[in-house]
């Protein structure tokens, strides 16, 4: 900020300047802003002696932009409308009915997508927005603003409460699973074509860890695909790519719609869980906490 300063001297100078350049006037310019025309060309000439150029040139009866006053007025102007959308969009948020929820592309689609139209019904008045996020990022201290992670159920700053715990089982598309033979061990499926998720920003349980749970060697061949969406894993395993790592509350509907099936009987709960968090700085609005209230209601009968 320091160095913008020290190079444009105020950002006044840039407000009356964007009016200049919008208006090529600066009586225009100095009645759109309730100063007088003195002030606007005062200020313009302390943001060309900030800058070392000229901005306009200044004729009888008109003025003209010079080139550098050209390409600074394109960025000017452009910079200022993006301001002021986000100012707004701030201002209709803070003001309306809206919730954000920050979720993964897999729970958007296989848990809150398929259960929207009741929760829409049983609240009108609330506009919940899904946010798709690879990364778990702060939510600060915003009232309006609910996140599903992965984890303990303890991170600083964050009231946190249980959706469901972390279950993992092998799983695949039906016609895979016809062309397989019978796995009756599982060092059977060590010898398949699997599917690996590989997320860049945060931990997700992995093959290995599957089978070191269950006491049962592991060698990666690097033969299946490895993709950073569990989205895409599913669409994987739907589309009979290989076998995945399925974690229950995210492969419930597949499975009763008969997209994947189990793959044995092996299933791994890891002790962890996924999360339903909140800032704990400041009281969630009175919409937000009734979406909270809902997915967690929803997904005590959705576990049974």
């Amino acid at each position: 900020m320091r160095d913008i300063e020290r190079q444009i001297g105020s950002a006044h100078n840039l407000v009356v300047f964007e009016a200049a350049a919008r208006h090529l006037s600066f009586s225009r310019a100095a009645e759109e802003l309730s100063v007088t025309q003195p002030a606007v060309s005062q200020a313009l000439r302390r943001l060309e002696a900030a800058i070392g150029a000229r901005l306009f040139v200044r004729g009888h009866r008109q003025i003209a932009l010079t080139d550098a006053g050209a390409r600074l007025y394109l960025d000017v102007s452009d910079g200022f409308a993006r301001i002021l959308a986000t100012a707004r969009q701030i201002g209709r948020a803070a003001g309306s009915d809206q919730v954000t929820l920050l979720v993964s592309t897999a729970f958007a689609t296989w848990w809150m997508v398929p259960h929207l139209q009741e929760f829409h019904a049983r609240s009108p008045g609330i506009d919940l927005r899904l946010e798709t996020v690879t990364r778990d990022i702060e939510i600060a201290s915003e009232a309006t603003t609910l996140a599903v992670r992965r984890g303990n159920g303890e991170w600083p700053g964050y009231h946190a409460a249980l959706i469901a715990p972390e279950r993992l089982r092998a799983v695949a598309s039906p016609s895979l699973l016809a062309r397989l033979p019978a796995m009756d061990d599982l060092g059977d499926l060590t010898r398949q074509v699997l599917v690996h998720l590989e997320e860049p920003h945060r931990y997700r349980p992995t093959w290995a860890a599957f089978f070191a749970q269950f006491g049962v060697a592991f060698q990666d061949r690097y033969d299946g695909l490895r993709l950073n969406d569990y989205a895409l894993v599913l669409q994987a395993a739907m589309a009979g790519e290989g076998i995945v790592l399925g974690w229950e509350h995210v492969c419930r509907l597949p499975m009763a719609q008969g997209l994947i099936a189990p793959v044995g009987p092996w299933t791994w709960d890891t002790g962890a869980g996924f999360y339903l968090v909140w800032s704990d700085r400041a009281p969630l609005s009175d919409r937000a906490a009734l979406t909270r209230d809902w997915i967690l209601s929803k997904a005590r009968s959705i576990s049974g």
